[in-house]
């Protein structure tokens, strides 16, 4: 998936499955919607109208359903028609699973996705999701060639019609954004530390000519971020706070997105058990979704202050590791006693949103963090 150039467009245009295989993907309700006139150019002469009707009728999801058109170069998939109310109506993840094992393969491919016009941006992003950029996988070093995968919306219900070329733009910048988060979230900690989360931020600052302001080490300690430096001062990387920020002229407001950023979590001396440490490479989570977010964000001409902060430890073992009952202070000024040192995001988000507050005035702060065991309740 690391070399697939992914493109969306208005119209895909017509092409034969044996040409360009091709799935096409929405709620049943959505996809008995479709004429044949808007499916034929995309099936014909392999798939008939008959052939495709018989299809939409033998879809049965329960969750999800999917029915082959024609060998392995046509497909149908269906998403849930109800979702739980922890889901949005779009069903982002079973979207990205249905195009992960139901999108045939090949160089060229073209997914048709058939929702309501509110449901764009929400498939677009669930759509990236679905070709990671990070690889290692052996065979994948022996493949040269670029395959291409072109993504058309057809709208359904009220604002159906194509897509405006604004449009367009603002979910290739949000897929960029998506696959950029992926990548961070999906690299191991061998090859994503703290110093190689920065060289991501100074990366996009310098697409973005943005300069980030940048704050770790012992320095940290110095000015009093003790939440970030606490967590982090064992590991061999360093921990740090990194600021990316947008000032257009004409500003109205100030926005701080905060971001937790640990790049590995072993939990600390409270360390976590064989089952459950495996997978916290993506602890840093909410900072690389918030790089994403920056970056698409601003390349679509935000007229806001927006100020991206990133708050990047490794919670790791070692000499200097923070221990039960040791207390450190804040960047507010309150002290924390620490019971429990794998419950490191809160200290490293409180010294973040702080920042964000005292230091760039902000007038709106949204953090954005994986969740914590600890937090969650049962409702």
């Amino acid at each position: 998936m690391a070399n697939v150039l992914l493109e969306f467009k208005a119209s895909a245009g017509d092409s034969e499955p044996q040409t360009r295989p091709v799935l096409f993907v929405g709620q049943l309700a959505n996809l008995q919607q479709l004429n044949w006139t808007q499916v034929k150019g995309k099936l014909q002469p392999v798939v008939t109208k008959e052939i495709w009707q018989a299809a939409l009728a033998s879809l049965n999801p329960n969750p999800t359903d999917s029915c082959p058109l024609y060998l392995s170069f046509a497909a149908v998939a269906a998403l849930p028609s109800r979702v739980s109310r922890h889901n949005s109506p779009s069903s982002a993840h079973f979207l990205t699973r249905l195009v992960r094992t139901c999108l045939p393969a090949g160089n060229n491919r073209c997914i048709v996705m058939v929702c309501e016009h509110s449901d764009v941006f929400a498939s677009a992003c669930a759509i990236a999701r679905a070709f990671p950029l990070f690889t290692r996988r052996s065979a994948s070093s022996r493949r040269t060639e670029k395959k291409h995968v072109t993504v058309e919306f057809v709208t359904v219900g009220q604002d159906s019609g194509p897509l405006e070329v604004s449009t367009l733009k603002c979910l290739a910048s949000a897929a960029d954004g998506v696959r950029l988060a992926a990548r961070i979230v999906d690299a191991p900690c061998s090859e994503m530390n703290t110093d190689d989360f920065l060289k991501e931020i100074k990366a996009v600052g310098n697409e973005l000519g943005i300069t980030p302001t940048i704050i770790r080490g012992e320095e940290l300690k110095q000015k009093g971020f003790g939440g970030i430096y606490g967590v982090g001062k064992a590991a061999q990387h360093p921990p740090a706070l990194a600021v990316l920020s947008h000032t257009p002229s004409g500003a109205t407001q100030a926005i701080a997105w905060v971001g937790k950023g640990i790049v590995y979590d072993t939990g600390g001396l409270s360390i976590k058990g064989k089952t459950t440490m495996p997978g916290m490479k993506r602890d840093c989570g909410g900072a690389a979704a918030i790089l994403g977010a920056f970056k698409a964000t601003v390349k679509q001409g935000f007229k806001d202050n927006l100020h991206a902060v990133f708050c990047l430890a490794e919670n790791s073992v070692g000499p200097t590791a923070t221990r039960p009952d040791d207390i450190h202070t804040l960047y507010s000024g309150k002290t924390v006693e620490i019971n429990n040192t794998d419950a490191e995001g809160r200290l490293v988000l409180s010294d973040g949103v702080v920042y964000a507050s005292k230091d760039l005035s902000a007038d709106i702060i949204l953090d954005m963090a994986t969740l914590t065991g600890a937090q969650v309740q049962n409702q």
